[in-house]
Order: structure tokens, then C-alpha cells, then sequence
């Protein structure tokens, strides 16, 4: 009997409280309130970062250079899955085709989600797997697909950035990404969009 599939999007994206450098990477279940917190690590946290916030960086990170080699060869990511929780760590899978045949990749969680986004696909778990992860968070319903940069940094930001105008903003967020300073960039870029929803 095959198990059931939950589908899952990326709630949040945040420093983690518990380990140093680490980020803690927010999935939430698309039809219901249980939430699934992964520790990853800061490289593909800002990966992940970088795509959702929809920055573009001058030359292809690691990831975006696998998306490239795979549509070159004609491999597509269908699906991921993350299939099996042990011992505090989860286990995922790229579901790909190549030729009409299915092939089934072991793969980090992290590097996982981060494909997942940049080939548009769907990002699974199973309900065993919710089940004996899975937590319901008090985040608010109003959020819904929401990077939750630190708060520190975004607090940090409002002084360094608050008194430039928008045209220096946008100077500021090219010339960041120019140097592939994401982090920076994503400061700059929450500015501008704490502006234009204000």
C-alpha cells in the first residue's frame, strides 16, 4: 500500500536559534496547519533565499548551474520528495525523466528544496513523515509563502538603509549582487519592499 503524499511549500527562511550559522528552513503543508523545521546550512539557505526574493546573480550559483546542466542533457526534475526522517535528519529524493524513463536521485534536503525551486516543481513529504515531524506553529494564516529574513538583520537594515532614497536603494541592491553579497542584497531589497508596502 503506498503511502500518502503531502504536498509542501517554504514557509519560512531563518536564522537558527540553536546552531551557529545554521538557518532553520520552515515547510508547511499546503492543506492543513503542521509545519516541518529542517536545520540546513548557510550556503544553500541563501540559495534558497536568493530564488524566492527573485534576485537574479550576475553568474549561476551551484544550483542554478545544475538546472542548466540537466535541461542541457534533457533531464527534468519532476518532483522532490523527502521520503524517510532518521535520526533527526531528513532523507530526499529527486524524482527526474530523461527520455521518457523516471529516475529516482538521492539528495540533501537542502539542495533538494532549493532545485525544486528553481525547476518549478512540486515538493513532497509523506503523511508518516508529518506525522512524527510535523508541529503547528502560531505563525498567522495572512503570511502564507513567506521568507522571514532574521529579524536582527532586518532591524539592522532599517538604520543603515532608512534615510537613502530609492534610487540609492536600487544603485545599492545592483552593485550587491554585482559583488554577489546576497546577504546585503536581501537587506537592501526588504528596504525597498517595506516601502512600496507602506
Amino acid at each position: 500500500m503506498s503511502q500518502k503524499k503531502i504536498k509542501l511549500n517554504i514557509l519560512g527562511l531563518s536564522y537558527s536559534q540553536t546552531q551557529s550559522g545554521a538557518y532553520a528552513l520552515v515547510l508547511a503543508e499546503e492543506d492543513g496547519e503542521r509545519r516541518i523545521p529542517i536545520i540546513i546550512g548557510g550556503v544553500e539557505a541563501q540559495s534558497i533565499a536568493i530564488k524566492l526574493e527573485g534576485l537574479e546573480p550576475p553568474r549561476p550559483l551551484t544550483h542554478d548551474l545544475f538546472l542548466n546542466f540537466s535541461r542541457a542533457f534533457g533531464i527534468e526534475i519532476n518532483e522532490v520528495i523527502i521520503y524517510k526522517l532518521e535520526e533527526g535528519i531528513f532523507y530526499s529524493e529527486l524524482v527526474c525523466t530523461k527520455d521518457g524513463k523516471q529516475l529516482r536521485i538521492d539528495s540533501r534536503t537542502s539542495d533538494a528544496v532549493a532545485l525544486s525551486l528553481r525547476f518549478n516543481c512540486p515538493l513532497y513529504t509523506y503523511e508518516t513523515i508529518m506525522q512524527s515531524a510535523g508541529i503547528v506553529l502560531d505563525m498567522g494564516k495572512d503570511k502564507g509563502l513567506h521568507v522571514d529574513v532574521d529579524e536582527q538583520a532586518s532591524r539592522g537594515s532599517e538604520s543603515k538603509y532608512s534615510r537613502k532614497s530609492l534610487d540609492e536603494l536600487n544603485k545599492l541592491l545592483n552593485e550587491a549582487i554585482g559583488n554577489e553579497d546576497y546577504e546585503k542584497a536581501s537587506e537592501i531589497r526588504d528596504e525597498i519592499q517595506r516601502r512600496s508596502a507602506s
